[in-house]
């Protein structure tokens, strides 16, 4: 009885076959037709033709695919033990970026090393993602609960913040702060909590008025008021609604659309490329490609349900909420629902530690469903 019990409650290791059998091609698919719409946008964007843009994309996202299924192949206990390194190892670049970071668009966000640019700040979105989880599988439900439980998880989430905002970059720093908040909801951090901490933040909005940026607080203006500066911080989002609005029903039309082409738009290639895209294909195209990233979401809260170990479902809850949090961010600042902070579509805009992160993200979700049944002991 005893012998027949422990088979039962100890699943089979999971062959290599399987292992192949089980990555959710379905999601690898879905993916690859978002890329490849990110390909068609970049190509437009650049009058027809592959370089600079559309011709690196579709090679960063070949080798990025390659990335997410070896990622998806490791079991996930690797990932937990790994879980304190890699966000160790983003602090440390997020540091490095703050003292000798590339200078660009008036924003220190970059490292340079050799011939390779990355963005440490979206390394440490998928960082907080993994160690959050790792620190909430160690716990119980009663533990995750209660409030003196919930006070290294702030430092995690704002540690990361606090040198994201120095680089300036607010996009990011929401990103990580709405993303790890997320998974704290999931984690079972009760609701008074929150409620708590959105009463702060709401206080401390004249002060954190005080140190925000110039272009920041005319972000903040413009999206109160579109029209008090349409030639200078509200010329962005004017231009985008103006490209939104022209597509209509079915756009204009592959490589006709003309505020893109004109340079009208401004960073057509990155945070407005789905103005871009929206100008050429209308609320059709539009809605398609929302589709996409609407299955994608799905299929990660489905692989959430199915994982019988908790750092696999806060795992993938957590890649989860960031694909949305990207997706509504970018499309809602687009479309003048919300101020301007430069986060990219993902998978579409123009960016190599972008693509990777989302993919290596995207690879421990599909991860958690290759390994839906492994045991995981407890550790903090």
């Amino acid at each position: 009885m005893s012998l027949g019990s422990l088979s039962l409650s100890t699943p089979a290791p999971v062959g290599f076959g399987e292992k192949i059998w089980r990555i959710n091609w379905g999601l690898v698919l879905v993916l690859s037709a978002i890329a490849a719409v990110g390909v068609l946008a970049l190509y437009s964007a650049a009058g027809g033709r592959l370089e600079p843009w559309a011709g690196r994309h579709a090679m960063r996202y070949g080798m990025a695919l390659g990335l997410c299924l070896i990622v998806a192949l490791i079991h996930p206990k690797v990932w937990r033990w790994l879980a304190w390194p890699i966000y160790g190892a983003s602090m440390l670049l997020l540091v490095a970026v703050d003292v000798i970071g590339k200078i660009g668009m008036g924003a220190q966000r970059w490292l340079v090393l050799g011939p390779i640019q990355i963005q440490p700040s979206e390394i440490a979105k998928v960082a907080v993602i993994l160690v959050l989880a790792r620190y909430y599988h160690g716990l119980t439900r009663e533990q995750a609960e209660r409030f003196v439980y919930t006070l290294p998880p702030l430092v995690i989430i704002l540690a990361p913040v606090g040198l994201v905002m120095v680089q300036p970059d607010l996009g990011t720093a929401m990103m990580v702060l709405l993303g790890g908040a997320a998974l704290l909801f999931v984690a079972g951090v009760r609701l008074w909590m929150f409620l708590g901490a959105v009463v702060a933040a709401i206080g401390c909005l004249p002060f954190a008025w005080s140190f925000m940026h110039e272009y920041q607080r005319k972000r903040v203006l413009t999206f109160l008021d579109p029209d008090r500066d349409p030639l200078g911080a509200g010329y962005h989002i004017t231009q985008s609604k103006i490209a939104i609005g022209s597509g209509g029903l079915f756009g204009k039309g592959f490589l006709k659309g003309t505020q893109s082409a004109l340079n009208f738009l401004p960073e057509k290639q990155t945070d407005f490329i789905f103005t871009t895209f929206v100008e050429e294909w209308g609320m059709v195209g539009a809605l398609v490609l929302l589709a996409l990233f609407t299955l994608v979401l799905l299929w990660g809260f489905s692989i959430a349900l199915r994982s019988q170990h908790h750092f696999g479902r806060l795992v993938a809850l957590g890649v989860t909420s960031m694909m949305f949090l990207y997706v509504f961010i970018n499309t809602s600042m687009v479309m003048g629902l919300l101020p301007v902070v430069g986060v990219p579509l993902p998978l579409v805009s123009n960016g190599g530690t972008a693509m990777v992160s989302v993919m290596f993200a995207c690879g421990l979700l599909i991860g958690v469903n290759v390994y839906r049944d492994a045991q995981l002991p407890l550790a903090r």
